[in-house]
């Protein structure tokens, strides 16, 4: 309808009609929603242009305190600290990288020479931030894990006070306007910078518009430095339980006694018998064929190493042994032969420069690294033999609905173990792997370049050597045939030392080793008499107890069984098996007495230099104090003693005598003395008269 005007009145103003108000009204609404939106944006733009300095000034201030915790007072500390602390070195480990992702990080906000308050600065810095997360993480990981060591030294100094007094005075001194009293200041600030980078950027998105062009990228920044985080953190759980069950504690008995209580054995019962369980079927195990398929191959890995580590430490050990006999030192005779003074030349290079430079260099770059490789395996083998024993701990609380926190904590113990081996036992047995094959490639370019050395070596004497004219297929036939020449009389000799050491010693037989070799001979014949090389103590039934030297005749080269390696035999009487193996056919020796060793002289001379000892026609001389006085006694040939009542003398020495026959009379055996006060009965045709001050021979061997 109409609006009815109501009267004027001089003196105020028109009033207005209600509709009229109401818009009026409206559009002031508007307006000052306006106003405070745009404030709201102005303060939003600031509080975010102050977030994004805040986040640019803090990592230039923390790449500053770092550099001067690591540059600065590491240095200060190292010169001025004499010796330097224990350990300090290790403390700043892995900083360096740390330090670089940083300045690369305000290094790459600086090419772009935009300021903070510019739009495109935010997206500058996401960009950098996201190009750079791969290698934050890598350093910042192994940082943090590493920083429970920082502590642990830091807390070593300080229970030294004057060692800490110094270290702080160092720390002031350098750094007098940060209010710092220790190491853990600066070292501690990684820790805390890599946690804060999440709160900054939410931070910044919290006041950012939607609407910003770089709103979508700022967003995944912020969740990448929380992803970032969490993975820093899990790497540090995993660090610690590995780092807590890979080290191998050296316990005595006594400390294991001690660790025993109620728990340790009611946890090892339970281990126990879950394996009696899985071994008696009565309860399925629990399985997982990609860590069975790593712990196959990494025990394979680990034999193969080791065995290649025994083979090259003897092969070190073959050519130490090698350069250890100089053969090349010794005086033939031959100094007016060509040859052999190449040869010696040739030798003489070999062991002084040519193969120890070669040993020199297997043990570096063969031993070494394979001892060290070695060494690394053991923290993977323990860590595969606890995760068995926490597998069994998880199964006894695995169909429980409800777990307590104990229970809680084996549980998650378990699968860190479990998903800690099957992410690092790959890597680690692709490495090891890589590593085996790269020593075996170069053991054979070690080889190579010994070979090498060797072919300059001999080439240089060619012309002088023999058989250097022959042609290649000539001059190797003739080195064939001479070493397999030199090999059959090599074998030759072998097998006459290894007869000559195994046939029996020729000694008399005491009077009761001859009744029985008569009564065996007598009886079963000379080719079936043998002698006991060592005692023989029966284990079976119908075996002997036989002494060693003892006299038996074999009756039967088998039991009755068919075994060839047990022999019937007869000692004397009594009858049984003994083994093979320690039987040796007697030679009965010769009723003259053995060959001089000497050699054969007149009988003029052999008057005047040595006479053969004989008791019986030799008695009244012995007696002669005249005959000691030019005369002496000495042993002709070696003699071992073989029961406690005989004594033991070498060719060429002197003895006493004492009685010249034995307790019945007999002069086959003679009492003597020897160097040294050891009495004892020796066979009187193992003796021998000579002058004295005549030349003895030091072993019948001298004159052969």
């Amino acid at each position: 309808g109409w609006c009815s005007l109501p009267v004027r009145v001089r003196g105020q103003r028109e009033p207005k009609c209600k509709p009229c108000l109401l818009e009026e009204e409206a559009r002031e609404t508007q307006r000052r929603a306006e106003e405070e939106e745009a404030a709201a944006k102005e303060r939003a733009a600031q509080r975010q242009q102050l977030a994004i300095q805040e986040l640019v000034e803090s990592e230039r201030s923390y790449l500053r305190l770092l550099q001067l915790s690591t540059v600065t007072i590491r240095s200060n500390l190292q010169q001025q600290l004499q010796p330097p602390p224990a350990g300090l070195d290790s403390m700043f480990l892995h900083i360096e990288e740390v330090i670089d992702v940083s300045s690369r990080l305000l290094s790459l906000l600086d090419q772009k020479q935009l300021q903070s308050g510019e739009p495109d600065f935010l997206q500058s810095l996401c960009d950098s931030f996201l190009s750079l997360s791969s290698e934050m993480e890598a350093a910042y990981k192994e940082y943090l894990a590493h920083y429970n060591h920082v502590t642990e030294v830091e807390k070593s100094y300080k229970q030294k006070e004057a060692l800490w007094n110094e270290v702080v005075r160092v720390i002031k001194a350098a750094a007098p306007d940060v209010n710092a009293t220790s190491l853990s200041f600066f070292l501690v600030m990684p820790v805390q910078r890599i946690a804060r980078y999440p709160l900054l950027l939410q931070t910044i998105q919290k006041h950012t518009d939607a609407s910003h062009p770089a709103y979508a990228l700022l967003e995944q920044t912020a969740h990448t430095s929380v992803a970032l985080n969490c993975r820093i953190n899990e790497y540090k759980r995993f660090r610690e339980v590995a780092d807590k069950y890979r080290k191998t504690e050296m316990l005595t008995i006594k400390d294991k006694i001690v660790r025993l209580n109620t728990h340790s054995i009611a946890k090892k019962t339970a281990r126990l018998g879950q394996q009696i369980k899985h071994e008696a079927g009565l309860k399925p195990k629990l399985v997982d064929e990609e860590f069975d398929a790593l712990e196959g191959f990494f025990y394979v890995l680990e034999n193969g190493i080791l065995e290649l580590l025994e083979n090259v430490e003897m092969y070190l050990q073959h050519l130490q042994g090698f350069l250890s006999c100089r053969t090349e030192d010794f005086d033939l005779d031959m100094d007016g032969e060509k040859a052999p003074i190449c040869y010696k030349e040739i030798t003489t290079a070999l062991r002084q420069w040519i193969l120890p430079m070669f040993e020199k260099r297997m043990r570096k770059l063969i031993h070494q690294p394979l001892c060290a490789l070695r060494d690394l395996l053991v923290g993977p083998r323990n860590l595969i033999r606890k995760r068995l024993d926490k597998l069994l701990d998880y199964e006894v609380i695995e169909g429980k609905p409800n777990l307590s926190y104990a229970e809680q904590a084996v549980a998650n113990t378990y699968r860190t173990l479990n998903t800690l081996l099957l992410t690092e036992l790959p890597q680690f047995n692709g490495l090891a792997l890589q590593m085996m094959w790269s020593t075996l490639g170069t053991f054979s370019c070690l080889h190579r370049d010994l070979a090498a050395d060797m072919e300059q070596l001999f080439h240089s004497f060619a012309q002088q050597l023999p058989h250097s004219s022959l042609s290649p297929g000539a001059f190797w036939e003739w080195a064939e045939s001479s070493v397999l020449e030199g090999a059959r009389r090599l074998q030759h000799l072998c097998r006459m030392v290894e007869d000559k050491l195994n046939a029996p010693d020729a000694q008399p037989l005491s009077p009761s080793s001859q009744r029985r070799l008569k009564q065996l001979t007598d009886k079963h014949g000379s080719g079936k008499i043998f002698q006991v090389m060592s005692t023989v103590v029966g284990t079976r039934d119908l075996d002997l107890n036989l002494t060693k030297g003892e006299l038996v005749a074999v009756i039967s080269e088998a039991d009755s069984r068919g075994d060839r390696r047990r022999w019937l035999v007869d000692a004397g009487g009594k009858r049984g098996y003994a083994a093979a193996s320690k039987l040796i056919r007697y030679h009965q020796p010769t009723d003259d007495p053995p060959p001089s060793p000497h050699p054969n002289l007149t009988e003029d001379v052999t008057a005047r230099r040595r006479h053969s000892y004989s008791p019986a026609g030799n008695a009244p001389l012995l007696l002669n104090a005249a005959f000691f006085s030019c005369f002496q006694v000495v042993g002709a040939y070696d003699f071992t003693a073989r029961s406690k009542h005989e004594v033991s003398f070498r060719a060429g020495e002197p003895v006493r005598i004492l009685e010249p026959h034995d307790k019945r009379g007999s002069p086959e055996w003679s009492l003597v003395e020897v160097r040294g006060g050891q009495r004892g009965y020796v066979p009187s045709n193992y003796l021998a008269i000579m002058p004295v001050g005549a030349g003895l021979p030091p072993n019948p061997g001298f004159f052969l």
